[in-house]
């Protein structure tokens, strides 16, 4: 199998450089594939923002993925993909010793693409395409005459599929704001999940905790408590991903005095609990 690792250094030099911000990054560097993958596997990494001249759905083989856009943050655990359509700012969050697998489509062979990202649910099927498709990397070189016919029937007929579970999101995102002072007590609450009261907060973005609570309910459409909770929650998951991390460890790390607690609180927001999600995500990542 041959996999390309170009996509990754382009990604990892633009998040250093000091190229402008929100940049548009040339998957197929001048090549004419219609589709094509890469495969994503080492350090943590933050892509920086940036766009792509071609459809993009990725997949978390092992690890979590984290995709910002400007209107959600999204949480990609193994059995879940991100579709990024062509055009669409974003940036993503490659948590440590994730390994992920990404497919890109010519915009002719997914026309209606939307405008916006979205996290679907992957068949047994779509996954092990998608594995496959990692025989064709996204930047080759096809020469005068050469035919391509065997990749793009395979491309066209993963587009199809692709294009189908689009109607079919399984969505774990927080929402984004435009207002500075929501933005930064959303930043703040995400870097002290163990710790963060709304009083923490309000002081640490120079407001009440009446105006933060009302800021919270006009911005977000929900309470600064149930931000923080799904905040919480969409961690955790992440963490647990880790095959070495525990539930107790888990529970600690975003906030929660209890396992029993943390494994309501988990439950309820996932439907199942933290032991019988650890124990899937571990399979399926294998």
């Amino acid at each position: 199998m041959t996999v390309s690792a170009s996509s990754d250094r382009v990604l990892s030099e633009s998040a250093k450089s000091g190229a402008p911000a929100r940049r548009v990054i040339e998957l197929r560097r001048g090549g004419r594939a219609l589709g094509g993958s890469y495969l994503y596997e080492g350090d943590g990494l933050i892509t920086g923002w940036h766009s792509h001249e071609v459809h993009q759905i990725e997949y978390a083989l092992h690890g979590v993925v984290e995709v910002e856009t400007d209107s959600a943050h999204y949480l990609l655990p193994p059995q879940q993909a991100a579709w990024i359509p062509a055009g669409l700012e974003h940036q993503a969050v490659m948590n440590p010793d994730v390994k992920t697998v990404a497919v890109m489509f010519d915009r002719a062979l997914i026309a209606d693409g939307g405008d916006r990202a979205r996290i679907l649910a992957v068949s047994p099927l779509i996954r092990e395409m998608m594995i496959y498709a990692l025989r064709w990397p996204i930047d080759r070189r096809l020469g005068a005459g050469e035919d391509d016919s065997v990749s793009e029937g395979f491309f066209r007929t993963l587009a199809a599929l692709v294009a189908e579970a689009l109607d079919h999101e399984a969505p774990l995102s927080l929402p984004t704001s435009d207002h500075p002072i929501v933005t930064a007590a959303m930043a703040y609450t995400k870097a002290h999940l163990d710790t963060a009261t709304c009083e923490d907060v309000s002081r640490a973005v120079s407001v009440s905790e009446r105006t933060l609570r009302r800021m919270f309910a006009e911005s977000l459409g929900m309470p600064w408590r149930t931000y923080l909770l799904h905040a919480r929650m969409l961690r955790a998951m992440a963490l647990l991903a880790a095959p070495t991390q525990s539930v107790q460890e888990t529970a600690t790390a975003v906030g929660f005095d209890s396992v029993s607690s943390f494994a309501r609180a988990f439950t309820q927001f996932c439907g199942e609990t933290p032991s019988a999600y650890r124990k899937r995500v571990a399979g399926e990542a294998g």
